[in-house]
C-alpha cells in the first residue's frame, strides 16, 4: 500500500466517523439525506471522481420506491446518493450485519438510515417487519439485490429473492439503476493516484410495477441491455 492509498483511507475513516456522529444527532429524514449527500460528495471529491447520470429525467422527484442497483464497490451508495441529490427521495439502505459491526463503517451505517439484514438468521420476519415500519414512516428502500459485491467478470450476479418480496409486501414501485463502467477498477486507480479526474456513469431505467410477474433480474437486465 503506497502513501497515497494510506492517506486516502485515513481521510475516508475520518469522514465516515465524523459524519456518523453528525447523523446520530438527527432523526429527520431530509436532514439525514443532506448529510449523506455531503458525505458522498466529500468522499468522491477526495478520490477525484465525478458522477454522470444517464437518463436523469427518469428519476422521480418525490414518492416512495424500492431502488435496486448492481453492486461492485464500497462507493456504490455514495454514487446513488449523488444521482438522487435533486429529489426528495430518502431511502433506508438494506445493510448487512457486518457493516453494522464494522469499526470503519459501523457508526455511519447505524445512524445514516438503514435496515439490518442478518442472513445467518433462519427467520427473516423481523427484517421484513423493520422494512414495513420504515415504509409506513414514509421512506423508500434501497437495496443491492445481488446480496453482496460482484467481484466476477460478468456484469451482474444472480438476484436474491428478497427484493421482489419487499416490493410486493409494501406495494413499492421499483426504480432500477445501473452503475456502469468498471467502478471497482476506477476506485482502485483513484486510491492509488487521485491526481487524475475520473468519471463513473450511473444509468436510470424505466420504473417497474411491483405487480409485474416477470422475474425481476430478467427485467433489470432488459432495462440495461445486460
Amino acid at each position: 500500500m503506497n502513501f497515497s492509498q494510506l492517506k486516502q483511507l485515513a481521510y475516508a475513516l475520518y469522514l465516515t466517523n465524523s459524519f456518523g456522529l453528525k447523523l446520530r444527532q438527527t432523526e429527520d429524514p431530509m436532514e439525514k439525506k443532506e448529510l449523506r449527500l455531503a458525505y458522498s460528495l466529500a468522499q468522491l471529491n477526495a478520490l477525484n471522481i465525478t458522477i454522470d447520470v444517464e437518463n436523469p429525467e427518469k428519476i422521480p422527484k418525490n414518492g416512495q420506491y424500492l431502488l435496486v442497483s448492481n453492486h461492485r464497490t464500497i462507493i456504490d451508495p455514495p454514487i446513488i446518493e449523488v444521482a438522487l441529490k435533486d429529489t426528495n427521495i430518502f431511502g433506508l439502505w438494506v445493510s448487512k450485519k457486518e457493516l453494522y459491526n464494522s469499526l470503519f463503517f459501523g457508526l455511519f451505517v447505524r445512524n445514516a438510515g438503514s435496515v439490518l439484514i442478518d442472513r445467518e438468521k433462519e427467520q427473516m420476519s423481523s427484517f421484513f417487519a423493520d422494512i414495513k415500519k420504515g415504509v409506513k414512516e414514509g421512506n423508500s428502500i434501497f437495496i443491492f439485490p445481488e446480496g453482496t459485491r460482484n467481484k466476477t467478470d460478468i456484469p451482474l450476479t444472480p438476484f436474491k429473492e428478497g427484493a421482489r418480496i419487499i416490493a410486493l409486501k409494501n406495494r413499492l414501485p421499483i426504480l432500477p439503476v445501473y452503475i456502469k463502467d468498471n467502478a471497482a477498477q476506477i476506485l482502485k486507480d483513484a486510491l492509488a493516484d487521485n491526481s487524475q479526474k475520473r468519471e463513473i456513469t450511473i444509468a436510470i431505467g424505466d420504473m417497474i410495477d411491483y405487480k409485474e410477474k416477470t422475474d425481476l433480474e430478467m427485467i433489470y437486465k432488459k432495462r440495461f441491455d445486460l
